[in-house]
């Protein structure tokens, strides 16, 4: 694909910032268990964390094409930074963007854009991940609001945010039109992390479960109209999943990086295992799958841009970035060797940080349904 001057502009400050700010820093802030949040505020000053959202709400006012690009630079400096800014791209800024009143818009849109507030994106709950149809979670309406009583499970930046979007049953008798989307602030009072979870990889972006006891939230903070949760959800998880794909293309991407000038100054038999067969063909499926993938993810981020359907494209793209980052980072440690799997170098971390977008924002599973469905409605 070939970019445009702002375009290229865009990932090019991306990568710059990525270099200089986040891979030097990722290490530490695995251990640590979180990202400084002056860097999260760096990134919003830069316009990353409100890529798509307009100039007027105090976003960056860009296409989506723009936001895969740096987002893919991103998560080659790390991928726990780069999940915090997908979800609080989209689907988070995303929703209140196309389906909150002016007033939400207006309150929240500019903090989230500049990250002076994280969001986060609370649908799953222990006994309902991708069958979002089976949530839990009950808000009974008062004078006033609502009050929001139920748990949620591996909520991204569930410890941090500062907003989470929360999906809740308001009418239990109507099914998926019976779920309602609902802004609650952080501090609101019945809103608790009740744990984080400990994870293989991505340690530095937290992941929590989050418990509402007759959580209060204000009417005017319904996102939508009653019963417009579940259709919320489905419309802006294509976005989420062309994030998620271009994660998995920014991780796979510096896995193979790290593999290939390994390649080229590690010696065996009398000169650099790059020109053993058995490894420069490793390096050319590499970046045949990295190539493939991120085409397939700069293909939906434009058919977005123009308005186009794109479900089926995101998905494509998600399902085969996600294995393919897999397989790539898989790779870069079979190259290393002993080192690769050697915590002293990048290639493990980034090998455990990516195995989780097979997971999130629906399993490869979920695309695959996704997929052949639209097929077989002709789409």
């Amino acid at each position: 694909m070939i970019l445009s001057e702002q375009q290229a502009m865009i990932r090019e400050s991306a990568a710059r910032f990525a270099a200089q700010r986040l891979a030097p820093n990722s290490r530490k802030w695995e251990a640590a268990g979180a990202v400084d949040p002056g860097v999260l505020r760096e990134m919003g000053e830069l316009g990353f964390m409100g890529m798509t959202v307009p100039e007027r709400h105090g976003g960056a006012g860009l296409d989506y094409v723009s936001y895969a690009l740096a987002l893919i630079e991103i998560a080659a400096g790390d991928g726990a930074v780069s999940t915090i800014m997908s979800v609080n791209n989209a689907p988070v800024c995303a929703i209140l963007e196309s389906s909150a009143s002016e007033a939400l818009q207006q309150r929240y849109l500019e903090p989230l854009a500049s990250g002076k507030i994280i969001g986060a994106f609370a649908l799953t709950e222990p006994q309902a991940g991708s069958d979002a149809a089976n949530l839990q979670t009950r808000a009974v309406g008062t004078d006033r609001g609502y009050e929001l009583t139920g748990t949620k499970q591996f909520i991204t930046s569930g410890r941090i945010a500062g907003a989470v979007i929360v999906f809740a049953v308001t009418d239990p008798s109507a099914g998926k039109r019976g779920i309602s989307a609902f802004l609650v602030p952080a501090g609101t009072p019945g809103m608790s992390v009740a744990s984080l979870e400990h994870k293989m990889g991505q340690e530095a972006s937290d992941t929590a479960q989050l418990s509402f006891e007759a959580a209060f939230v204000p009417t005017d903070h319904l996102i939508g109209r009653e019963g417009d949760g579940y259709r919320i959800a489905l419309a802006n998880l294509e976005t989420g999943r062309i994030g998620i794909a271009a994660q998995c293309v920014g991780m796979a991407r510096a896995a193979l990086d790290h593999a290939v000038a390994y390649a080229k100054e590690r010696h065996a038999f009398g000169t650099s295992i790059a020109n053993h067969q058995a490894v420069a063909f490793r390096l050319a499926d590499m970046a045949t799958e990295l190539h493939a993938a991120t085409t397939m993810v700069l293909e939906a981020a434009s058919l977005r841009d123009a308005g186009e359907p794109c479900l089926k494209q995101a998905c494509m793209a998600k399902l085969f970035a996600s294995e393919a980052a897999e397989r790539i980072c898989s790779d870069a440690i079979q190259i290393f060797g002993g080192y690769g799997y050697s915590r002293e170098l990048p290639v493990e971390k980034i090998y455990r940080d990516v195995r989780v977008a097979q997971i999130y924002e629906g399993t490869s599973d979920v695309q695959r349904i996704l997929i052949s469905r639209q097929l077989l409605q002709g789409g």
